[in-house]
């Protein structure tokens, strides 16, 4: 039985434009700087470096390859540890982040005496810029740190009210998720630091990006040693095929506009297609769908167990629940838990997340697939 996929915010089908930009990259060390396969093979990776800076509106020197988002994550929350030397030992992030910038800020507090302050959203995840600027200490704060676009219920954040909130404090955006929601190619300009991530975004896995603005890379210690490549800020060689992918995925991504409307689309007929059927749900996030990523629906169904609804549809249809596993303990999404609901009310959401390869048949059959799956557990 063939796989109907929506989990598109999980991984992206890589593109086969970027495949074939991969395939062709050959093979040698970017950092051999006496020979021509060197030269070769470090002229790739600085056309993707500047393909990654076009995307945002940045400059190629801003921009430092990375193992993924989580790894860039870690490097702009860690990257400013030092700042207690000058009595900046302050963070401010909210509680709806990904794992690994909480988890980066839980270190910093516990290794390196950091102080976190967490923003709370209102019930949709906004986090205003008022919120922002009553946590955010201009003389203590080392850095803030928000997602643009939340990976779980897709809220799009206003990036220019919370620039103006930060004032000069520096801004880091996890971004990972933005490329396939938004325009972007004039955030880089809002902030000072930007994680990015390949494989959201029709590239491959295993590469991602830090932007540190210029201004800003003094204040970021590096997290890795050895090597000197990146300035010393990422040391480490990179891997030519990957950044060749990143570098393409970046190149779509700039110009998918057309793309991030059909795709809303196709949401809105799989959730018409749901009330037609008769499913008793509640969309958890933004109800205003022009500040949500277009392709996701994150689901509530009073009295689901979501764990057994996904299970009874294996392999039919691939989507996800609102909880993430810690330690081998299932717990309820904090992201959910966060917007205010319950053990059981997050315990009973979905997340769908539809990408540029769907279709409306497939929008109409995950419909009926989950319509029928609920039926058997009622």
């Amino acid at each position: 039985m063939q796989t109907l996929y929506l989990d598109n915010q999980a991984s992206t089908p890589i593109s086969e434009v970027v495949l074939e930009q991969m395939l062709s990259a050959g093979f040698g060390n970017p950092h051999s700087n006496q020979h021509s396969v060197g030269w070769r093979t470090h002229a790739l990776v600085e056309r993707a470096r500047e393909d990654v800076a076009e995307l945002i509106g940045a400059q190629a020197d801003e921009i430092f390859f990375t193992s993924g988002a989580t790894e860039a994550n870690n490097l702009a929350v860690l990257g400013v540890r030092r700042a207690t030397d000058n009595g900046r030992g302050f963070i401010v992030t909210s509680s709806i982040e990904h794992k690994s910038i909480l988890a980066s800020c839980e270190a910093l507090a516990k290794e390196h005496g950091f102080k976190i302050s967490i923003v709370q959203p209102d019930s949709q995840g906004f986090v205003s810029g008022s919120a922002l600027a009553d946590n955010a200490d201009q003389d203590r704060t080392a850095l803030i740190s928000m997602g643009l676009v939340n990976n779980e219920i897709g809220v799009i954040q206003d990036l220019s009210a919370l620039r103006q909130a930060a004032g000069t404090l520096l801004l880091h955006c996890d971004a990972a998720q933005a490329p396939e929601a938004m325009e972007m190619s004039t955030t880089a300009g809002l902030c000072d630091l930007m994680s990015l991530s390949a494989h959201k975004m029709r590239g491959p896995m295993g590469i991602g990006a830090l932007y540190i603005a210029r201004h800003a890379q003094r204040h970021i210690a590096p997290i890795l040693h050895g090597g000197g490549q990146q300035g010393g800020i990422r040391p480490g060689t990179l891997p030519v095929h990957l950044c060749v992918g990143m570098g393409a995925a970046c190149r779509l991504a700039a110009k998918n506009a057309d793309e991030r409307s059909t795709i809303a689309s196709l949401r809105h007929k799989f959730l018409l297609r749901l009330r037609e059927l008769g499913l008793p749900f509640e969309l958890n996030g933004p109800r205003d769908f022009s500040r949500r990523h277009p392709g996701n629906a994150n689901l509530r169904v009073p009295g689901l167990d979501a764990e057994q609804l996904i299970a009874l549809m294996q392999p039919g249809l691939a989507i996800s629940t609102g909880s993430a596993c810690t330690s081998g303990i299932m717990e309820p999404s904090h992201v959910l838990t966060a917007l205010g609901l319950n053990h059981d009310e997050a315990s009973s959401s979905l997340r769908v997340s539809i990408g540029y390869r769907n279709t409306a048949d497939e929008m109409v059959a995950a419909a009926q697939m989950l319509f029928d799956a609920h039926r058997r557990t009622v």
